[in-house]
């Protein structure tokens, strides 16, 4: 595993072409700044590696992936779909995620490369661990999921997989949920 920061120049192109081939890319990298993002800074900074951090990967594995007949799978977020109020710049950044997807899906279908995403909900990690352990918060959040638990990181691996496997071969553009129904609801 190496560690690079989006925002560099020149580090994700670096990277990638160090590779002699790419036949996945997952852009899941992402910060979030909860009740910060309302000074344009911060929001400038969320964006930056949130959005403009998985255009800058797309594009340099591109050519990598037209090579083979990659795909990439984008990780957008609920909060791709509505505001988070102390969030802004987070909401922005998985909307422009949701678009960016189509927009590539559209433009680098002919070259081969699918493009998706997955939108995950209440997932329970150590950033979500605050939440969990809030009865009021958890409550509200179980209230409004139909299936009344958190999902877990390996359910959204799962649905990474099947995006990247041979059973999605004719997917290309869609976005898809991995909330327990948080969406429907």
């Amino acid at each position: 595993m190496r560690e690079l920061d989006l925002r560099e120049s020149g580090a994700v192109e670096d990277l990638v072409g160090s590779f002699e081939s790419l036949d996945v890319l997952v852009n899941a990298a992402g910060i979030i700044r909860r009740g910060d993002e309302h000074r344009p800074e911060v929001f400038r900074e969320v964006v930056e590696v949130n959005l403009t951090g998985a255009m800058r990967a797309a594009e340099a594995a591109y050519g990598l992936l037209a090579d083979g007949g990659g795909c990439i799978v984008n990780v957008a977020s609920m909060l791709s779909y509505f505001g988070g109020p102390l969030v802004p710049a987070y909401s922005a950044s998985k909307g422009g995620i949701v678009q960016l997807t189509k927009s590539l899906a559209v433009a680098w279908a002919a070259n081969g490369i699918r493009v998706n995403a997955v939108a995950p909900g209440w997932i329970a990690t150590d950033l979500t661990a605050a939440l969990q352990a809030d009865p009021v918060a958890s409550g509200r959040i179980l209230g409004r999921t139909p299936m009344a638990r958190w999902g877990t990181p390996s359910e959204v691996a799962a649905a990474i997989a099947f995006l990247t496997g041979p059973d999605a071969a004719f997917i290309t553009g869609a976005v898809l949920p991995v909330d327990g129904g948080y969406l429907s609801a």
